[in-house]
């Protein structure tokens, strides 16, 4: 039995027996109520049987707080006659029509109704049409042509062969006790997927270099290849003043364009990403559950054995490798770069246009420049090897 049956049982019990001794006081004595609850139960009993009995909470109820209906109603219109605005703009443009909202209590509305994305207000936008039929307006369009132009795919990276895109990112492996903070950088070639991983104790523009001098030129070098431009993130390793920027100074130097992805859209760099995913399921996931590092080294030369691994054992499904491993890859995009060094010199020679950038007037006033500038950087790339070395004993 519930606590309001029981409650119930006790109200009828004085009901009854106020019949049975024919004396109300009598019986509310004996059942410990007043007379005014015993006429109050009467008066219940009578109006609505049993049901009627329960326990009735004397607290006022608390009301949401909700806003007019017509401020309602105004802001859920504002939401379907323009999705694309945010609940910002919506209290400033009701503000501008003598409705005053917070954009806190617009986000409130929003999510009574559904509609707190812009994907379910373009929903409710397109069951209104279906329902109604009406006609929509140009903000109503162009919303609905933004969420068409965010559903398609904006093209591929475009790559020719073995370096002539490389993506470069720096992915947060973890903290190992003793040691610190450890940081990956991941070098990926767009066409050949192979891929390149160091291990670093810290994230700054000088190993971001040290990456590329260590080990992705030497490999480009080795295959007789050139390394033609970069993709990044916008990371303050990547991007600053060329004039005391060591990553970008490195590039100059060793003449590689820059490409950077647009900001806060890190799929564009989604060939890092996913292999970062990779390493992180595959490798450290499964390391750190085997084995205790205590050194940066320890731990760098089992990534090394399993990145041999992935580029000379794994078949990659990537446009270019056709369910070949990454070595293959590289190796068969040999041949290609050299057909597209013999036809399409603007496409092997990037830099060309960097010379025309430059002002170059001829080709010999273009090589004294490059001399001039290797006399000119030739010291800095002597102290960013000491610099380097520095951190590798450390």
């Amino acid at each position: 039995m519930t606590t309001s049956e029981k409650v119930i049982k006790n109200k009828l019990g004085l009901l009854e027996l106020s019949q049975q001794l024919g004396n109300v006081s009598r019986a509310c004595k004996v059942m410990g109520y007043s007379r005014d609850s015993f006429y109050r139960f009467k008066e219940l009993y009578e109006q609505g049987g049993e049901v009627a009995l329960q326990e009735i909470s004397r607290r006022k109820p608390v009301i949401k707080n909700r806003v007019e209906e017509h401020i309602e109603q105004a802001v859920v219109q504002m939401a379907i006659d323009n999705p694309a605005l945010g609940q910002v703009r919506v209290s400033n443009e009701l503000r501008k029509k003598g409705i005053l909202i917070s954009p806190g209590g617009v986000r409130s509305i929003w999510l009574r109704h559904d509609m707190e994305t812009f994907q379910k207000r373009l929903k409710a936008l397109s069951a209104k049409v279906e329902q109604e039929g009406i006609i929509l307006d140009e903000n109503q369009v162009a919303a609905l042509e933004k969420a068409k132009e965010e559903k398609q795919a904006h093209g591929e990276i475009e790559t020719y062969y073995p370096g002539f895109l490389v993506a470069q990112d720096t992915y947060y492996v973890g903290h190992i006790k003793g040691v610190g903070h450890i940081y990956q950088q991941t070098v990926i070639d767009t066409y050949s997927k192979i891929g390149f991983a160091k291990l670093y104790d810290r994230k700054n523009a000088l190993v971001a270099a040290d990456m590329l001098n260590d080990r992705v030129i030497p490999f480009f070098e080795q295959h007789d290849l050139k390394l033609m431009r970069m993709l990044t993130d916008r990371g303050t390793e990547y991007c600053g003043n060329r004039e005391n920027h060591e990553y970008e100074l490195y590039l100059a130097v060793e003449d590689i364009a820059h490409s950077k992805i647009k900001a806060k859209r890190p799929q564009t760099n989604g060939i890092c990403e996913r292999f970062n995913r990779t390493v992180q399921n595959e490798f450290y996931a499964i390391a750190f559950r085997k084995k205790i590092y205590t050194s940066i080294e320890q731990l760098q030369a089992d990534l090394d054995t399993w990145m041999n691994s992935y580029n000379t054992k794994r078949t990659h499904s990537g446009k270019y490798c056709f369910r070949k491993t990454p070595t293959q890859t590289s190796v068969e995009g040999i041949a290609v770069a050299r057909k597209y060094q013999l036809q399409n010199q603007q496409i092997i020679r990037p830099n060309e246009a960097d010379k025309t950038s430059f002002g170059c007037e001829s080709e010999k006033s273009c090589v004294t420049s490059q001399q001039t500038a290797d006399s000119f950087f030739c010291p800095i790339i002597n102290q960013l090897s000491e610099q380097v070395l520095t951190i590798t004993r450390y």
